[in-house]
């Protein structure tokens, strides 16, 4: 649950000095989550969630990290571990797709430095892009499904979220949402539950902001 800090170069309230809200309120404004799926061709492959509330900025994106290969043409002539590959969807503010890998730097010498592919919609398309509910909207009047999701869907999320919810409404004396500052990119929580398993939350743009 977000606390008073700084967005934007001006002083934010707390979630719980919000008007309206109760001063003891427990609502969470922030989740971080490790996902797996039971089934052969996700196995041990974990999906890393967060979202929050009064951050920095607002951006949505799907990032991609691919595994490392089981022998790297360059072990033994490395000093360092090569960063993996990632595949990011970007979905807001900007629409676009990005791909980081590693390449050898020109020369003698065995370098590898990370590059970085980039397309984004608005450098091809520089009207803009219709916003998204406009779209939806546009799609329900002409009776197009294409963007909408299936009743199979909804109920396989909800069973995912449900014994969560009931969880967190049992209200125990030690459920207390992990706070950090408006403006901050979430709670230090968030990242002991990657560093659990050896990761790190891939940094978003400006995100060198500390919590």
């Amino acid at each position: 649950q977000y606390t008073a800090g700084e967005v934007d170069g001006g002083k934010a309230p707390g979630y719980r000095q919000e008007a309206g809200v109760a001063p003891d309120s427990t609502v969470e404004t922030y989740v971080a989550a490790k996902l797996l799926l039971d089934n052969w061709r996700w196995h041990d492959v974990p999906f890393y969630i967060r979202s929050g509330k009064r951050l920095p900025r607002r951006t949505s994106e799907v990032a991609i990290t691919f595994k490392q290969v089981p022998h790297s043409m360059f072990s033994g002539v490395l000093a360092e571990q090569l960063e993996p590959n990632v595949l990011v969807i970007n979905i807001q503010p900007e629409e676009g797709v990005s791909l980081t890998f590693q390449a050898k730097r020109p020369g003698p010498q065995v370098k590898m430095v990370p590059l970085t592919l980039d397309f984004h919609y608005r450098d091809v398309y520089s009207k803009g892009l219709p916003e998204a509910y406009e779209r939806l909207l546009m799609d329900c009047v002409a009776g197009d499904q294409t963007l909408f999701i299936r009743h199979d869907e909804v109920t396989v999320a909800w069973s995912l979220l449900t014994p969560v919810l009931e969880r967190w409404a049992e209200k125990r004396e030690d459920d207390r949402p992990h706070p950090y500052p408006a403006g901050s990119w979430g709670p230090e929580a968030a990242d002991r539950l990657l560093g659990a398993d050896g990761r790190r939350w891939r940094l978003l743009e400006g995100e060198n902001i500390p919590r």
